[in-house]
């Protein structure tokens, strides 16, 4: 009978066998050892027999690399009389929580849990009135039948412990739950759970976990307790609970782990909370406001103190003794204020400290332990020098102290000792740094941009400091280079390409020139911004750009670059913004300008232009054009003036192929993006007519098609675009009438000036330009 026990149609999956290293105890092939052709199962792993009927009563197959599906006629359904069923941590796709499981009428324990069970969960399960723990977590696709949770609840009458996370239920809360009063262990977390959770006390003797997180539309106010419980862990976090912690917290003696994280409380941290001897209490992300209570230091066990993001002020306690286990304080995104108190810099076992955007006063203190690994102080009004403790914690990976009053010389070469050190953030204080962080350096974001004076500093993120010396290459790590408005000269190096993790390359406005690396296209599949915006550069754009690039911006504006756009620029698919911006199916913004590109105007790149073409503005979510790191911006001519665009909406769009050397007729399939806001296509050599289906393009607020060679008429048909404010088609040879109506009645004389033969033009709206 051996594997037929279970169910022939599985196999084992080897490439669990690194997955399942990590599990304790390890996990192993059980049915491997299963003697094939013995009757007798008695010795087999994860079996066991009733000793006087001989029935298998429990199967425990979890982490045993099986994979396959459980059908309806599997012979595993063939053991009515099991009792406990665990077969977690498996792979069993395309199999469903049937109404066969509903059969085993003497089933106690069913874990299921991490197996890849998918689809409607029978209702079938909830006449299993014997259940005393039921764990189905962790199969994302699984979901009970409407009302299907709510029977199972209420025929449990001896459940000890249910575990549904990540199983959709999408229901309110049973109250029938607060009513089983064995209950030990409950998680619904991520379930869908909404309404209120139940006002009232909540008499549950023996629950010792609640778990209720990432439940969006829960809401409530926090758990009553009664005096008499037993509650370790409760988290609430990413739910939304609201209102003060009440003073009966001080009930919950046995917890030791609260997350609160993201819920909508308010009010002050209660007193009582020292009543409660927390290991891990997380209230980040709410509403609370007043000061941290001075008896919070009686918590001598805490591992985690997180109060970030929420309304608290004045200072922070300073009479605190006794945080021996104490690895993370984040206090950051407060209105705290004072000086950070001293036994801050002396617990042993910290590893993480934020205190960042606060209003901290005073000089950093020496760290008297070298456990941290990451410490953020930015955004506070911190003076002095930064301490030389800093410089021995060799465990460090991140320190930021951006935006603060620091001072003095800084050594930056002390920095290679933190061996660590992944990204340093020194920006917006007033230090002067002096010697090199030399590229052996692992550092792979830097920002020292904003402060007194750089000498001789390697440089990834240093812009706007006037640095005046030649482009280093970066080291071989590096993510981010960014060393934008400073004075920087000569070529850059080919060296540059071996960087292969680069991701955004940042040289615009220096003084760059020479020629471009012809890697630059291709060298990182990651690269996501190019940005070599007025430099000097001449000579050709990189010709080819790798296929499934990351490119989402591309400015090579205000530069002496020549030759035609390169083709390969087609397969750039993420491109959003361009100064050669040739994005192409998410391009919105094109820059050509002031540069000495020539040929016809690439209308195979204009036709994929997607982006630009029926923009459904009130159904889409206005943002920024950004990542966590580089925020886009430019300077375009759009209504006849230059405007900085420091933040770029998506709903913007643009085209500027202005000041180069194109030459031919204007594209028709322009006409095509008709959700262009502004187009320049002047000072160039285009010739032939404007183009009738111009007409299309409704949302355009400025055309400038000026200096150029374009005949024939002005069509008639462009008073139809009510949003133009700003025409110029002057210095053309252009004829005929001036079109009449709409926005044409709103345009100078200068909007035609320079056309050959122009009849006097300040005496009649209607003009005539005079045919040829």
């Amino acid at each position: 009978m051996a594997r037929a026990l279970l169910f022939s149609s599985f196999s084992i999956k080897d490439s669990y066998s690194d997955y399942f290293k990590l599990f304790q105890p390890p996990s192993y092939p059980k049915t491997d050892y299963w003697k094939e052709g013995s009757d007798c199962c008695c010795s087999w792993d994860g079996v066991t027999r009733h000793l006087v009927t001989g029935h298998v009563i429990e199967l425990d197959l979890n982490c045993s690399w099986l994979s396959g599906t459980i059908h309806s006629n599997s012979t595993l359904f063939l053991h009515r009389h099991l009792q406990s069923l665990n077969l977690a941590f498996n792979d069993f796709s395309g199999s469903s929580v049937s109404a066969r499981f509903g059969r085993f009428s003497s089933l106690m324990h069913l874990n299921l849990s991490d197996s890849v069970f998918s689809g409607q969960i029978s209702p079938e399960i909830s006449h299993l009135s014997n259940f005393v723990s039921v764990d189905l977590s962790w199969n994302y696709r699984a979901e009970f039948a409407p009302h299907g949770f709510d029977s199972l609840v209420q025929n449990l009458t001896k459940l000890l412990k249910l575990h549904l996370l990540y199983i959709s239920i999408s229901s309110v809360f049973p109250n029938s739950l607060l009513n089983q009063s064995s209950l030990i262990s409950l998680d619904l977390s991520h379930c869908g759970l909404h309404g209120r959770f139940p006002d009232n006390d909540i008499h549950l003797p023996k629950l010792e976990l609640l778990y209720l997180w990432d439940n969006i539309n829960l809401n409530g106010n926090f758990p009553q307790f009664s005096e008499n419980n037993s509650l370790i862990e409760l988290g609430l976090l990413s739910t939304n609970f609201s209102g003060q912690l009440p003073a009966s917290m001080g009930n919950l003696k046995s917890l030791q782990t609260l997350d609160l994280l993201n819920c909508q409380f308010s009010g002050s941290i209660p007193a009582s909370l020292e009543n409660s001897h927390k290991s891990l209490p997380c209230l980040s992300g709410n509403n609370f406001n007043g000061q941290i209570p001075p008896s919070i230091g009686n918590l001598t066990n805490l591992r985690l103190l997180d109060f970030s993001q929420n309304q608290l002020e004045g200072a922070i306690p300073s009479s605190i003794y006794g945080f021996s286990r104490l690895s993370f304080v984040g206090l950051g995104y407060n209105l705290f204020n004072g000086t950070i108190p001293s036994w801050l810099y002396t617990l042993p076992s910290l590893a993480e400290l934020d205190l960042s955007h606060n209003k901290f006063i005073g000089h950093i203190g020496e760290f008297q332990f070298d456990s941290l690994e990451k410490i953020d102080l930015s955004m506070n009004e911190l003076h002095g020098s930064i301490p030389t403790s800093i410089f021995e914690l060799v465990n460090l990976s991140s320190l930021k102290l951006f935006s603060n009053n620091l001072s003095g010389v800084l050594e930056t070469s002390k920095f290679e000792k933190l061996i660590n050190l992944i990204d340093l953030d020194l920006s917006n204080n007033m230090l002067s740094l002096t010697t090199s962080v030399h590229s052996n350096s692992n550092i792979q974001t830097l920002d020292l941009s904003h402060n007194n004076n750089i000498e001789d500093i390697f440089m990834e993120h240093l812009h706007s400091n006037l640095l005046q010396v030649p482009l280093p290459t970066p080291p071989n790590s590096t993510f981010f280079f960014l060393v934008s408005h400073n004075k920087l000269s000569g070529e850059i190096s080919p060296l540059i390409c071996k960087v292969s993790f680069m991701q955004i390359l940042d040289l615009s406005h220096n003084n760059f020139g020479g020629i471009l690396p012809h890697c630059l296209g291709n060298f990182s599949k990651d690269h996501s911004v190019l940005n070599l915006r007025r430099n000097q550069f001449h000579d050709i754009i990189p010709q080819k750009f790798l296929k499934g690039n990351s490119i989402r911006t591309l400015d090579f504006n205000g530069n002496q670059l020549e030759g035609l756009v390169p083709r390969s620029l087609i397969i750039c698919r993420e491109l959003e913004v361009s100064k050669i911006k040739s994005q192409f199916m998410s391009l919105r913004i094109i820059d050509l300008a002031h540069n000495d590109f020539e040929g016809d105007l690439p209308e195979i790149y204009l036709r994929s232009l997607k982006a630009t073409m029926n923009i459904d503005e009130g159904n889409m979510t206005r943002e920024y054009m950004r990542d966590d790191i580089y925020q886009d911006s430019m300077k375009v001519t759009i209504k006849g003036s230059k405007i900085e665009f420091v933040k770029i909406l998506n709903t913007f769009t643009t085209i500027d192929f202005s000041s180069n050397k194109f030459q031919g007729v204007i594209p028709e399939c322009i006409g095509n993006l008709n959700s262009l806001r502004g187009l320049n296509l002047s000072h160039n050599y285009l010739i032939g007519h404007i183009p009738l289906s111009f007409k299309i393009l409704k949302m355009l607020e400025s055309l400038d098609l000026s200096s150029n060679k374009l005949s024939g008429r002005i069509p008639q048909e462009l008073t139809s675009l009510t949003f133009l404010e700003v025409l110029n088609l002057s210095q053309n040879h252009l004829t005929g009438f001036i079109p009449q109506g709409s926005q044409f009645q709103t345009f100078g004389n200068d909007s035609y000036y320079g056309n050959p033969r122009y009849v006097d033009f300040h005496y009649r709206r209607d003009v005539q330009l005079m045919k040829y």
